[in-house]
Formats: structure tokens, C-alpha cells, sequence
């Protein structure tokens, strides 16, 4: 039996990167996925990769800043498959040009980010929870971010909107564990996606790589086994935990690794 056989998925954000590693990684496993983006053509795209590998999975226009948008997007996947039983609410959003310190920050950006890191996340849970109790139960994962667990010099009302998810998700955790819903996060750390290949130089890379316990970047698939890994039975008594899937870049003594240079030039 293969791990998340005859499971339901819907997959936010699913056309690219770390929803679509979730995604086929899912379908690889035998569960029935619907991938869920802005991105339509991307979005038909990677269903079309996961058909082809021989999955089975189906494609939605999301938009995650509207309430009807997402509501859609779960009675399309229950109408396509009959039930939902994993639901990953991976969009998310970040402009490092407009989402600033607490000062300079645009005001704007703040509600934008909030509407759609966050309240997507409790429209998601909102709409898929009743399929879920009709099911038998379900599982919902949620993406937090690092920027939820540690402070920084700008996007503070991304790091603010990923906290905020972390506390959403043990608050949906705590009120539908007795219905056998589960819900639990991942914290991802700096994740080689595409987008971020094409966006960060090799010297913000270098930085990150230099902080890091281990001497590696993530890849999307990192995240991907993980959402796998809540998604299916094996998790069963795993619930309101986010995962954080770092690289050990946050579990040391920031000035470790300038005390370790500093030594072995002694």
C-alpha cells in the first residue's frame, strides 16, 4: 500500500516549487491531487507532469486573496473526487521592496500580506473542515515560514503574518482533533525553488550557506517529503507542531560560526 493511498489533496499554490514537489510526491503515493493556483497555465501544466508520470490529478484557478476563490477551489476538488482529505494551504506572499521595517513599511502591503499569508489559511481550514468531519477526518498543513519564529531588519509583516499561521494552526489543531482532523505546519528555511534561484545573487546565498548546520541548501522536495509525511498515517498522533525544516541555520549561537574562523586562524 502505497503511503496516502486514496487520500484527497488540494494544494495551494501547487503550480510551481514547493507545492508542486508536495504535490507529485503526493499523487506518487497514491493520492488523488487537485493543484490550485493564480497560475492556470502552470497550474494545467503540473497536472499534466503528474498524469504523465501516472498519477491521477486535476488543476483549479485560484485566487487566494478572494473568499469565493478558495471556496471553489474545495468544492471543486470534492466534486472532482467526492472528498477532501488533505488540504495544504501553501500560498504565500513576500515584497522585499514594500514590506519594510515597522516605520517605513507600506501600510498597504501590510493588509495584503495578512489577507493572503494568513486569512487564506483560516478560509482554507474553514471550507475544507466539513468535508473533512464527513470523511472520517482529514489532515491540514499548513506553510509557516522561519521569518514566524525570529526577528529581522525588513518584511515584518511577512515574518508577523507566518507567526500568526504557526498560533492559527494550533488553534485548528486544538478545536477539531476530537472530529480526527489533524493540523500541523512546516517552517521552511531558505528553499532552492525556482523563484528563489532566480532571485537571490550567489553572495546572499553564500550568507545563508555560511550560517547553515548543514553545508547545503534546501530543495523543494525537502518540504515536499515532509507534507507527505503529515499528510499520511504514519503522523496520526502528530497534531498544532510546525516543523521546522531549516538546515539547522537557526539552532546555534549566531556567533558561532565567527568564533570557529576566529580559532582556527589562532
Amino acid at each position: 500500500m502505497k503511503r496516502v493511498q486514496e487520500k484527497v489533496a488540494l494544494i495551494t499554490g501547487g503550480a510551481s516549487g514547493i507545492g508542486f514537489s508536495t504535490a507529485r510526491l503526493l499523487a506518487k503515493e497514491g493520492a488523488k491531487v487537485v493543484i490550485a493556483d493564480f497560475n492556470t497555465e502552470g497550474a494545467k501544466e503540473a497536472a499534466t507532469k503528474i498524469r504523465d508520470e501516472g498519477g491521477e490529478a486535476s488543476s483549479v484557478f485560484l485566487d487566494a486573496s478572494k473568499e469565493a476563490s478558495i471556496k471553489e477551489a474545495v468544492e471543486f476538488t470534492v466534486k472532482q473526487y467526492g472528498t477532501l482529505t488533505v488540504l495544504f494551504n501553501n500560498v504565500g506572499l513576500t515584497n522585499l521592496k514594500k514590506d519594510l521595517d515597522i516605520v517605513h513599511m507600506d501600510l498597504d502591503e501590510w493588509d495584503r500580506l495578512m489577507n493572503v499569508n494568513l486569512k487564506s489559511v483560516l478560509l482554507g481550514s474553514r471550507f475544507a473542515i466539513p468535508h473533512m468531519i464527513k470523511a472520517g477526518g482529514g489532515s491540514i498543513i499548513n506553510t509557516a515560514s522561519m521569518a514566524g519564529f525570529t526577528g529581522d531588519v525588513v518584511r515584518s509583516a511577512y515574518g508577523a503574518s507566518k507567526a500568526a499561521v504557526v498560533n492559527l494552526t494550533r488553534y485548528t489543531a486544538t478545536q477539531y482533533g476530537k472530529d480526527k482532523i489533524r493540523c500541523n505546519g512546516i517552517a521552511p528555511g531558505l528553499i532552492l525553488t525556482p523563484a528563489a534561484k532566480s532571485n537571490l545573487s550567489t553572495e546572499v546565498l553564500a550568507i545563508f550557506e555560511k550560517y547553515n548546520a548543514l553545508p547545503y541548501h534546501g530543495e523543494a522536495d525537502d518540504i515536499g517529503y515532509t507534507a507527505l509525511f503529515l499528510a499520511s498515517d504514519e503522523s496520526k498522533f502528530i497534531t498544532g507542531q510546525t516543523i521546522q525544516v531549516e538546515g539547522g541555520h537557526y539552532i546555534a549561537n549566531p556567533t558561532a560560526p565567527d568564533f570557529k574562523a576566529l580559532s582556527e586562524q589562532a
